[in-house]
């Protein structure tokens, strides 16, 4: 057998040795590399510490009240006294308002990034693009004012409609204690369904940009196809755009609601907080979580503060759900997949 000398290695002649080549990564690409892991190192750690910054803190209340926390209306929170405060009724609050904002923000979201991905021309599609952006950019506090100020008394004439004809429906009606209608406008001011318009129009922008970038990815030979086989716009769209940006629109709309329950300033504008379940939407009082922090944080004894930790814990833990769910089904999803 032949054999043949590499160094103080000796092997068989005959067996074939791949190449093992290493190209040298270029700097530029070596620096991007780190500052890019640099920085999602970052902002994975900035929340890791966030939760357990809440967890040390909320610990004194959640170790108190227990379970109870999640089951009691009342917040009271005293030393000692367990069954005194809880957020149950606060947390379907949050939920109510962002529920009545996902049911107003997601056919806008929807025809606004269909609009602009399918309809508009070139020209005015950047100008569209760049206004629903900078309506991302306005502030929570100028939506509050809006809200109260304006939005208000333009509402109040349709929740009382509503709770006229549709009144039939127990959510959407608007009674006393003991069950009779109620028709002055003071009984439909700062309810749940007035914030829930203000925080709805205030996700539009995220939902619309995720939309839109889904809507936008969708094959064009695909679109062509369905052209060429006779389809209308609409067809096409149905039967194209759709289908191909539907984890688009799963994930904004969950993006969406996940943005919903942490809004903070503007729904503490809007509504009249109480401790009670309120089912009537339409009607005056409602609570969240985030505006019961902000309304109780500065009174707040040192246990006080631990129950608005809880508090604030249990929302956190909620929507970072709700947007790693969101971020799941987008990237499984055909235009989340043609992304990446």
């Amino acid at each position: 057998m032949i054999l043949a000398v590499l160094g103080k290695a000796t092997v068989p002649a005959s067996v074939d040795q791949p190449r093992i080549l290493k190209p040298r990564e270029p700097f530029a690409d070596q620096v991007f590399r780190a500052i890019a892991r640099g920085s999602g190192g970052i902002t994975v750690g900035i929340m890791l510490a966030v939760g357990l910054f809440l967890s040390i803190n909320g610990s004194q209340a959640i170790g108190s009240s227990g379970l109870s926390f999640l089951t009691t209306d009342a917040w009271n929170p005293v030393e000692g006294q367990a069954a005194s405060f809880g957020i149950r009724s606060v947390l379907f609050g949050t939920v109510v308002i962002a529920i009545i904002a996902l049911c107003i923000s997601f056919p806008l979201s929807l025809g606004t990034a269909l609009l602009i991905s399918e309809v508009l021309p070139p020209s005015i599609k950047r100008t569209v693009v760049s206004m629903v952006d900078l309506m991302a950019a306005v502030p929570s506090v100028i939506f509050g004012l809006w809200g109260v100020f304006f939005l208000q008394a333009s509402v109040i004439p349709v929740s009382r409609w509503i709770s006229t004809y549709l009144g039939w429906i127990p959510f959407l009606a608007v009674t006393d204690a003991q069950g009779h209608p109620l028709t002055e406008p003071s009984a439909f001011t700062s309810s749940a369904f007035i914030a829930g318009i203000v925080v709805g129009l205030m996700v539009v922008p995220t939902q619309t940009s995720v939309m839109r970038e889904a809507f936008s990815q969708a094959p064009i030979g695909e679109r062509e196809g369905a052209l060429a086989l006779g389809a209308s716009r609409w067809g096409m769209i149905r039967a194209v755009v759709l289908p191909f940006g539907r984890g688009g629109v799963i994930g904004g709309t969950m993006l969406g609601l996940g943005r919903a329950l942490g809004e903070t300033i503007a729904v503490y504008m809007i509504i009249s907080p109480i401790f009670t379940i309120n089912w009537q939407v339409l009607s005056s009082g409602a609570n969240s979580v985030s505006s019961l922090i902000a309304l109780r944080y500065g009174e707040a004894s040192k246990f006080g503060l631990s129950a608005l930790m809880a508090a604030g814990l249990v929302l956190f833990v909620i929507t970072m759900a709700i947007n790693f769910t969101a971020s799941t089904i987008v990237s499984r999803s055909r235009s989340g997949a043609e992304s990446q």
